[in-house]
């Protein structure tokens, strides 16, 4: 029995939902298929299909079966991909998900070139600041910002981010410059109001320890394009990420502020539902794209 030949059948037919059309897909009569599937059946030594006139149904052990037989065919195919002449060619749909604000401003821009290097690629990009199911969802890869929970998802560091107080000139120049982080309660902050966002409050780092507190404002706001707008104006201060405010600190917009006090960066990541060394070839490729430009300094203060 060639193995290979089996899965991809046992997996065409799963997926296809009937014997006839697999056979039409691989261009052989419906009998031929129906003796692969017999054969691995009897190999295996449990019944993957429950087979009737009329429906195809995926027994326990049949489903458990298709999701390796995915996984071993495309690492397959992403192995012949890597090694074939002219280089490595990916294809198939990569399904992408990014919280809002950072994937508005540092994933989207960043597709159009890594589609152009794997044109035979079809890809999707979800942006929402929900915390999106990505097996459950069928996403490949999500890329987050912050503290990971404990999770049986894969992570890969992509780069630091540095969160810090910032405030334009003008307010600094009305209301004066805190020297402590305690000195907050004398300013107007300008914090977030979404109860899923920094529920612990501004972080800040003293002695070694990190400490958190929940500054108050006149402003709250559930967007943080909003915050960020409102301290560019003047009307406060803010903890942005500095993947929000590199640029405008270069170009003298915003003023950095209790950076002696500025707690231990945390990092933005790419999470992967499977480990690693399963990942399909478009993913693997797409973390590798994120990695090299994520790392380069210049692209943070472009």
């Amino acid at each position: 029995m060639d193995k290979l030949k089996a899965f991809e059948t046992f997996t065409s037919v799963a997926t296809r939902g009937s014997l006839s059309a697999a056979a039409r897909a691989e261009g052989v009569a419906p009998a031929v298929v129906s003796r692969r599937l017999d054969a691995l059946e009897e190999h295996l030594g449990v019944k993957l299909l429950v087979r009737t006139t009329r429906r195809i149904a995926l027994t326990h052990e049949g489903a458990a079966f298709l999701d390796d037989c995915q996984r071993i065919l495309a690492e397959v195919a992403g192995a012949e991909a890597s090694v074939s002449a002219g280089g490595v060619h990916a294809s198939g749909h990569l399904r992408i998900t990014a919280p809002a604000g950072f994937g508005r401003r540092h994933v989207a821009p960043l597709l159009p070139s890594f589609h152009a290097e794997h044109p035979r690629l079809r890809i999707s990009l979800n942006l929402s600041d929900r915390v999106v199911d990505l097996a459950g969802e069928g996403y490949d890869c999500a890329v987050r910002v912050g503290d990971l929970p404990d999770s049986s998802l894969i992570s890969v560091r992509l780069a630091d981010n540095q969160r810090l107080c910032v405030a334009a000139p003008q307010y600094l120049m009305r209301r004066g410059t805190p020297q402590h982080p305690r000195d907050l309660a004398q300013h107007n902050c300008l914090v977030l109001s979404s109860d899923a966002s920094q529920t612990r409050g501004w972080a800040f780092s003293e002695g070694g320890e990190v400490s958190y507190l929940r500054p108050d404002g006149s402003l709250d706001c559930s967007d943080g394009q909003v915050l960020h707008d409102w301290c560019l104006a003047g009307h406060g201060i803010a903890w942005r990420s500095t993947w929000e405010v590199e640029h405008e600190i270069t170009a003298g917009l915003l003023v950095p502020i209790l950076q002696d006090f500025a707690a231990p960066p945390n990092g933005i990541h790419a999470i992967l539902p499977h480990p690693t060394r399963h990942l399909p070839l478009r993913v693997r490729l797409w973390v590798e794209f994120l990695k090299a430009r994520y790392g380069d300094p210049a692209f943070w203060h472009g």
